[in-house]
């Protein structure tokens, strides 16, 4: 009988489809809504901020732009032309110079900002060139000052101030950058002249460091680009070195497609600010978000989903409880497990087969159920067999192999394990005489001490070689050395012992206590033990060897015989087993000799 033949037309299918429609549809149309509003003030947001900072950097830019050009022009208001001019006459190019004084006026201009390195005068009629420098570096004499391509552009602005881009301190034998200043000084002691006579030009030195430290406030992204450019489109500074000095054509930057570009006009120079920022980090919080939104509605989805399993469980529940429980009592279990505090019909409907059931158990035969058992456990023990004499022969042909090979090591664990195989999968009597169990337990302790090198020993004490033909249950005593070696022994590491004492009590009765030297038990863990070995304890799957052993004896002897366990913890844990001591073999054995 199947619980569900149809999901579909299942009460739980039709219940969480109908939550699940009624819940989606609102999160759908809220999730749509979201992404529109939200995305677009995100990036009209994002646009914003961008031009917020353009305009910050183009300010900052104009405002150094305008501080070195009063530096600069601290020539006409700082300097006393007629001093540091002193010697000349009305011919201004053809006289010299006051040395001391021009040094004087050149070491004020390079200290009035930190950020100057250089400052050098070029007189112009004699072309002889005054400097001062921090750190007192020298000049190359092998290098022309200032470089021939800036004469034009200084010619060009006579008046005004000349920017140029950043470059190598060369003539000074140093890679740093820096942008030059250069002003004209002219001569205004005698008025407006044409052309304007000069005394030479003023050129400043100003680290690169200036704009980097404006560029680390702006937090541009990796991909994101920044240009200083003059009136004639020449790049005078960028984060991309390799673009200093070089033409800007915008016209190509726009033609890539994935950059937006942002400009900021430099009133001061007739220059501009350029940004060139990354699409991809632009639309990132946008894509974010969008993932976010997209995320919460499926996030919604899942929980909906979830609280439409639970209601709908809730219905049909107790329900498919009832069926499973009919399936099971119509397959012959009557151990149903069924319990309910409801009150309403499903409630009724459960208790009224809760006591079906419990009426018809009353009506089998409790001698009729223990035989069934038996059957089911003969049907079990059937089909669990394997074919032991082709098993008996295998193991034989890889013996004879090892010992072919020469290792007779592998060959006494393979004939080991075949003479335990074969005592194991005996199906004959489940009685053997207490010499055939130790002898089973002998070949079974042989693999430990080859697995643990010999370190862990088994020693067997024997009141009287008469006890070895007493009748005992099969396997009683191995699992409870395998439970000494694996729990008591190889916790505590190093060398170990499990002694065996066999002994007869009074007249009647059989006593055999496994002792080990392990890391025994605490009191508790004891009582535990105890509690489970004598069916006070529910819990499965723990200390199966000493329960099994204990319950095949009691079966098989009565409730007076079995186990009993003593240990105390770091010295060592014994388990006494009690049995009936039945010598009729040995006697039947000894009347057949003497016969």
């Amino acid at each position: 009988m199947k619980i569900r033949p149809n999901f579909t037309h299942s009460l739980f299918f039709k219940f969480s489809v109908a939550f699940l429609i009624a819940g989606l549809l609102p999160i759908f149309v809220l999730t749509l809504l979201s992404l529109y509003q939200f995305t677009g003030q995100i990036e009209r947001h994002t646009v914003n901020n961008i031009q917020q900072m353009m305009v910050y950097m183009r300010n900052n830019v104009n405002d150094m732009f305008k501080r070195y050009d009063d530096i600069t022009n601290l020539m006409y208001t700082k300097a006393q032309p007629d001093r540091i001019f002193s010697n000349e006459s009305s011919d201004l190019y053809a006289d010299g110079l006051n040395s001391p004084v021009m040094d004087d006026f050149i070491k004020t201009v390079l200290f009035s900002d930190p950020n100057i390195q250089n400052v050098l005068f070029v007189r112009a009629s004699e072309e002889t060139l005054y400097q001062q420098s921090r750190g007192s570096k020298q000049m190359d004499p092998f290098v022309t000052y200032p470089p021939i391509e800036w004469d034009y552009t200084i010619t060009m602005n006579s008046k005004k101030l000349s920017v140029f881009p950043y470059h190598m301190e060369t003539y000074y034998n140093s890679q740093d950058l820096v942008m030059t200043f250069a002003r004209n000084w002219i001569d205004i002691s005698r008025g407006v002249q044409t052309p304007p006579r000069s005394y030479g030009t003023l050129f400043l030195d100003i680290d690169v460091s200036v704009f980097d430290a404006l560029l680390q406030q702006s937090r541009l992204g990796k991909k994101d680009e920044i240009f200083i450019v003059n009136e004639n489109d020449i790049i005078l500074y960028s984060n991309h070195r390799d673009r200093i000095g070089s033409r800007f054509d915008e016209f190509r930057l726009k033609s890539r497609g994935d950059m937006i570009i942002f400009s900021e006009p430099l009133p001061y120079i007739q220059g501009k600010v350029v940004g060139l920022m990354s699409k991809e980090d632009i639309y990132s919080p946008i894509t974010r978000t969008k993932n976010s939104v997209w995320i919460a509605a499926f996030a919604s989805f899942a929980a909906l989903f979830l609280m439409g399993l639970i209601f709908s469980r809730m219905f049909t529940k107790p329900i498919l409880q009832l069926i499973r429980q009919m399936i099971k009592v119509e397959s012959g279990n009557l151990d149903i497990e069924l319990k309910t505090s409801r009150q309403d019909e499903m409630g009724r409907l459960a208790n009224g087969f809760i006591r079906m059931v419990e009426r018809l158990k009353d009506h089998i035969n409790t001698a009729y159920v223990n035989e069934i058992k038996r059957k089911q456990t003969e049907l079990n023990a059937l089909k669990s067999q394997i074919r032991p004499h082709y098993l008996y022969n295998t193991l034989e042909v890889i013996r004879m192999s090892a010992v072919a090979n020469g290792d007779r090591k592998v060959a006494d664990m393979i004939h080991a394990l075949s003479d335990q195989l074969q005592y194991v999968i005996d199906y004959g009597d489940e009685s053997v005489t207490l010499g055939q169990e130790l002898e089973h337990l002998q070949h079974y302790f042989h693999l430990i001490e080859v697995r643990f090198d010999h370190r862990i020993s088994l020693q067997i004490d024997l009141q009287s070689r008469e006890l070895t033909s007493a009748r005992v249950l099969k396997l009683i005593l191995q699992p409870i050395v395998e439970n000494a070696v694996h729990h008591g022994i190889r916790p505590k590491g190093g060398k170990g012992r499990v002694l065996i004492t066999i002994e007869q009590l009074e007249q009647s009765n059989l006593i055999i206590t496994i002792y080990d030297d392990g890391t025994g038990m605490e009191q508790e863990q004891l009582e535990c033990l105890r509690k489970h070995l004598n069916h006070q304890d529910s819990q499965l799957g723990k200390s199966i060897g000493l329960k099994n052993v204990h319950e095949r004896i009691k079966a098989a002897y009565g409730n007076e015989y079995g186990l009993d366990l003593e240990s105390r913890p770091h010295i060592g844990t014994s388990v006494r087993i009690l049995l009936p001591l039945n010598l009729e073999v040995q006697h039947e054995n000894n009347s057949h000799d003497s016969g």
